[in-house]
C-alpha cells in the first residue's frame, strides 16, 4: 500500500502543482520525454538510490537521503532555473531514469547528469536524453559554462560524457580534490556533442 504522502495532490493543491510544473521545459525525442517530475516518480527514485545503483553518486541512500535528493533536483527549477527532469518514454509515462541539469549543494558550476533505472539500462537511454538537454544548458549557461561530474570509476557514464563532446578539466578536478572530493572527475561541456 503507497504511504499517504505518496499519493498525488487533488483538488486545488493538484492545480497549483500542475501549474508550476508546467513551467518545466518538456524535451522530446524519437523514443523519450523529459518532464517535470511528480510524487508518484518518487518510489522509482527511492528504489536507485537507496541500492547500488547509487553507488558512483555517494550512495546508496537513507531514505531519508533519497527524499531529500529528490527534493534537491525539483527544487532547483524554483531556485535556479534549472533542475531535475523524470525520463520517461515518450508513449509511457513510468519513469526511466532522471537527468539533472542543477548546482547541487557545494558544487562550484552547474552540472548535466544522469541516472537510469535498472531496466532502463543499456539502450541508450542515458545518451539520447543527455544530447536533447544540450542546447537547453547551453542557452542557460553558454557553451563550457557547465560540467559533468562523474566518479573515477564509472567508466560508462564517463564515456557517454566523452561522446557528448566534453573533455576532462584538471583544473576543475584540482578544485573539487581541494573541496574534499578527489576521486571526480569533471567533464567540460562544449554543447555540441556527437551525433547519435
Amino acid at each position: 500500500m503507497t504511504p499517504a504522502w505518496l499519493h498525488a495532490p487533488t483538488g486545488p493543491a493538484a492545480s497549483l502543482a500542475q501549474a508550476v510544473s508546467a513551467a518545466v521545459p518538456v524535451i522530446r525525442t524519437a523514443r523519450l520525454c523529459l518532464r517535470a517530475p511528480v510524487i508518484t516518480d518518487y518510489p522509482a527514485y527511492h528504489d536507485v538510490f537507496t541500492s547500488g545503483r547509487s553507488e558512483y553518486m555517494g550512495g546508496p541512500f537513507t531514505a531519508d537521503e533519497a527524499f531529500g535528493d529528490f527534493c534537491q533536483g525539483i527544487a532547483g527549477w524554483l531556485l535556479r532555473g534549472a533542475g531535475m527532469w523524470t525520463l520517461t518514454l515518450a508513449s509511457d509515462d513510468a519513469p526511466l531514469g532522471w537527468v539533472y541539469l542543477w548546482q547541487e549543494m557545494g558544487d562550484p558550476e552547474p552540472e548535466l547528469g544522469w541516472v537510469l533505472t535498472k531496466a532502463a539500462e543499456g539502450q541508450g537511454f542515458a545518451a539520447e536524453a543527455a544530447r536533447a538537454v544540450l542546447p537547453h544548458a547551453v542557452r542557460l549557461y553558454g557553451a563550457q559554462g557547465f560540467v559533468s561530474y562523474i566518479d573515477a570509476a564509472n567508466d560508462r557514464s564517463a564515456k557517454l560524457a566523452l561522446a557528448l563532446g566534453a573533455t576532462r578539466d584538471q583544473v576543475a578536478e584540482a578544485e573539487m580534490a581541494r573541496l574534499g572530493e578527489p576521486d571526480l572527475h569533471v567533464y567540460r561541456h562544449s554543447g555540441t556533442g556527437t551525433p547519435a
